[in-house]
């Protein structure tokens, strides 16, 4: 026997699944949960669909159905995690909330304290994304002072702009309103926007773009200023700082623009640290036996070039040509500092925008798929791009591919000259045309020169497609005749390997 909700369908589908109509956020979410786990709905039946035009309406049946049962109770620890869970991106959230409520509710008590269960693994995943996008949402929004027309007397009015990963604004507003209590504020993001006007409650807007905030004010040099003063050379720490801060904030933050030129800066000082303490040791203490090999470390350390994440760190800050502004983050290279072989592609695509990584996207995974054909780990080989931005055109919520302009590619190629000569290749490989062009000059063809070793300004280079021409191909091509050519290329480098 069917029965149908108030707020569903009027058409059951062949399997009796019903829709469940809801405002999109936990406790438009729970209302209805509790209306269908008190008509001991199962799982399997419903099917969720977010509606902000839903109303808190009864559940309707027939009155020939049985009484509905009460709902069991929950652990306080499935509250918690379901509130952050509610606010992730993905769209099964909602159904995954409600079959962990079934089974608690339904026998299966001790649920969450399966660590190794499908359900409750994404549960905590889920919860752990959340909470850590609030974390860095509390971290890196930055305040600007605003001018309001027509509010002369009243208090300044600050606003931050904010990138969140998920829909985080409603979630965390009770932090900024107890951190912040004392000034009028609004925070803009493209999922929600919050505003709090120094009492009341935290009131909430639709998601806005960038071009709404504000991009400077009165403060942000003495911000800056501050900044400077307390950073502590001696104590960076490039891997950590790039993982607490990732570089899609740097743009919102203004004293991410510094972080460069003091990196650049921190040995110098270290070095003029060392010796005011040296100095005063000499005086205290009188002066010690020279060491040579120590003053040679010195010396060598004083002339070292920039490693390679310093130098991925300054060009985060490169605004040589326009690629950096709509982009989410520069992606520089990975791979192993000396390298013998280091592959060079075009630029990132919108994986590779979004992760901060090269060759990650589906080229990426053809590529992977080619060099361990060729009996190359990817692990020991360099890979980066001549253009570190992604350039797009946009197509609704699609980001397509646009090549890089000769402009844009000569941009880049201070970028690309240093991070070779830092790894130091014994072999670059060129990965399609615009790579080619950048490294080997205008006249390079790859229908020409492809597969052939061709030394250059005293290094050596073998010039092949980039993956994503086989893909453009279609499936035939990426994994018959063109792909064993690929794979054939790529095995000449075996012996550096």
């Amino acid at each position: 026997m069917s029965f149908q909700v108030s707020l569903f369908d009027s058409a059951s589908t062949a399997d009796d699944q019903v829709v469940a109509r809801f405002s999109p956020d936990f406790a438009g979410w729970q209302g209805r949960a509790r209306q269908l786990l008190a008509d001991d709905m199962p799982p399997e039946r419903v099917w969720w669909q977010p509606s902000a035009e839903s109303q808190d309406t009864k559940v309707s049946v027939p009155a020939d159905k049985p009484a509905a049962r009460p709902a069991g109770r929950v652990p306080r620890a499935f509250v918690d995690q379901a509130r952050a869970v509610a606010c992730h991106v993905d769209d099964d959230r909602w159904a995954l909330l409600y079959r962990l409520l079934w089974r608690l509710t339904h026998g299966e008590r001790h649920l969450l304290q399966l660590s190794g269960d499908r359900d409750v693994v994404r549960l905590r995943a889920y919860a752990k994304a959340v909470r850590r996008d609030v974390h860095k949402m509390k971290a890196f929004v930055r305040f600007r002072e605003v001018d309001e027309p027509g509010a002369a007397d009243a208090e300044p009015r600050y606003v931050a702009w904010f990138e969140p990963e998920h829909f985080i604004v409603e979630y965390v507003s009770g932090f900024f309103k107890r951190r912040f209590a004392n000034m009028r504020w609004s925070i803009l993001t493209p999922f929600g926007c919050a505003h709090w006007e120094g009492e009341g409650d935290v009131w909430f807007s639709p998601g806005t773009d960038k071009s709404a905030a504000p991009e400077g004010d009165r403060l942000e040099a003495a911000w800056q200023t501050y900044y400077r003063s307390i950073f502590n050379p001696a104590r960076v720490k490039i891997r950590a700082m790039q993982s607490e801060m990732p570089q899609k904030y740097w743009k919102n933050m203004p004293e991410a623009h510094l972080i460069p030129s003091l990196l650049r800066d921190a040995d110098r000082r270290v070095q003029a640290m060392e010796a005011n303490r040296r100095h005063s040791d000499e005086l205290r203490c009188g002066p010690r036996p020279a060491s040579p090999d120590a003053d040679n470390a010195a010396a060598v350390e004083a002339s070292a070039p920039a490693s390679l994440e310093r130098l991925a760190l300054q060009a985060t800050t490169c605004r040589s040509c326009p690629l950096w502004q709509p982009a989410t983050q520069t992606v520089f290279g990975e791979g192993p500092a000396q390298a013998r072989v280091m592959l060079v592609g075009e630029q990132p695509g919108d994986r590779e925008d979004l992760a901060g990584r090269p060759f990650v996207g589906p080229a990426g995974q053809l590529l992977d798929r080619a060099l361990a054909a060729a009996g190359i780990a990817r692990e020991r080989v360099y890979l980066t791009n001549a253009v570190k931005h992604f350039k797009f055109s946009p197509r609704g919520k699609t980001r397509l591919h646009a090549t890089p302009s000769e402009t844009e590619v000569m941009a880049c190629r201070p970028w690309l000259d240093t991070e070779i000569g830092l790894v130091a290749p014994e072999l670059v490989i060129c990965l399609g045309a615009t790579a080619g062009r950048s490294l080997l000059g205008a006249d390079v063809r790859v229908s020409r020169d492809r597969g052939r070793f061709i030394d250059h300004d005293g290094r050596r280079y073998l010039l092949t497609v980039h993956p994503s021409y086989l893909l453009r191909r279609g499936a035939a091509a990426a994994n018959h005749s063109e792909y064993a050519r690929f794979v054939a290329d790529l095995a000449k480098a075996v012996d550096w390997v």
